[in-house]
């Protein structure tokens, strides 16, 4: 199949703290489509892209921008105002799936499993007392707790507790990335992901990664340090937990109105019950990422997958 015909623009960096791992996708992702026959340019974002994209469309944008800015709908919300096809969930899909305590509630009411939780804004900890508070957090949730952003991604700030005395550090740590915090009764257990690819007959999940970190948490750290997470793909899991796997990760998918590629972080724990952890829509395609690992145990090749979405990302811009 020839490559699309038109300029592709891979959007990758941005001002989030995950800037780092965005250019490594945007690289990762720019070199498959050209290997695949792409005419690719690789752009960050700053106040020349719009008169950029404005002057010179491109016949499709991918936008691999992690964190908030790329993920929370607002670069994709002003890219469908500009008329620009582009790869990914629409701006509604987008928010309601990079906000981890909506998101957990959308797939709660699709009939998944999700750790219960509380997510509060740091407002709350001023006026109530943030030592009441916590009491109260631990009194409902006991413990093991993990305390993560309401709304980042790569692990950032995420922290978990097993002792109460952990708990302010955790929330000092959380607040760094964001006003709100989400803290989430602690599954333990066997961490995989899982990506759900449409490339026109309707979602697929691709095979299960087990994520075995050196050090036990898959932290920011264990993501992207090449060597410090094992992973095995596809997963040794029964065919029965792989296929929940899979139907997890895809009526996730569904239920939050995603579309293209996504990837559904998960655990198993150790009665073989599959949690909802959170969900991404501009999943990391680094060296050391889950999904390009998942793509090739498929038997696809990455840069001929995002050719395809590109396709299907212009075929519905143009409405045909």
């Amino acid at each position: 199949m020839d490559a699309v015909a038109g300029r592709i623009v891979v959007l990758a960096g941005g001002l989030s703290h995950e800037r780092d791992v965005s250019l490594r996708s945007g690289r990762r992702v720019a070199e498959a489509l050209r290997d695949a026959g792409a005419e690719v340019d690789e752009r960050d974002v700053d106040a020349t892209l719009l008169p950029s994209l404005r002057e010179d469309p491109p016949a499709c944008v991918v936008p691999l921008l992690h964190g908030e800015t790329g993920e929370d709908g607002a670069l994709r919300e002003v890219l469908e105002l500009l008329g620009v096809p582009y790869v990914g969930a629409g701006p509604a899909a987008s928010r309601a799936a990079f906000d981890k305590p909506v998101a957990k509630a959308v797939v709660a009411r699709a009939g998944l499993n999700t750790p219960r939780s509380v997510a509060l804004p740091h407002e709350t900890f001023r006026e109530l007392g943030a030592a009441a508070v916590m009491d109260a957090i631990i009194a409902s949730l006991g413990l093991p707790l993990i305390v993560k952003p309401a709304k980042s991604g790569s692990a950032l700030g995420c922290t978990v507790v097993r002792a109460p005395g952990d708990l302010p550090g955790a929330m000092v740590g959380a607040f760094a990335y964001g006003e709100t915090t989400l803290v989430e009764q602690l599954v333990e257990g066997e961490e995989v992901a899982v990506p759900v690819v449409d490339t026109g007959d309707g979602p697929r999940a691709l095979p299960v990664v087990s994520i075995r970190p050196d050090g036990g948490v898959y932290d920011y750290t264990a993501r992207y340090t090449a060597g410090s997470t094992e992973f095995e793909v596809p997963a040794k899991l029964s065919d029965e937990l792989a296929a929940e796997c899979a139907r997890v990760a895809v009526t996730a998918h569904e239920a939050l109105g995603l579309r293209d590629l996504s990837r559904s972080d998960l655990m198993i724990d150790r009665d073989g019950t599959v949690w909802f952890l959170e969900v991404n829509v501009a999943p990391g395609l680094t060296e050391t990422s889950t999904v390009p690992l998942s793509v090739q145990a498929a038997g696809l090749d990455l840069g001929e997958l995002m050719d395809t979405l590109v396709r299907q990302a212009v075929v519905r811009s143009s409405g045909t």
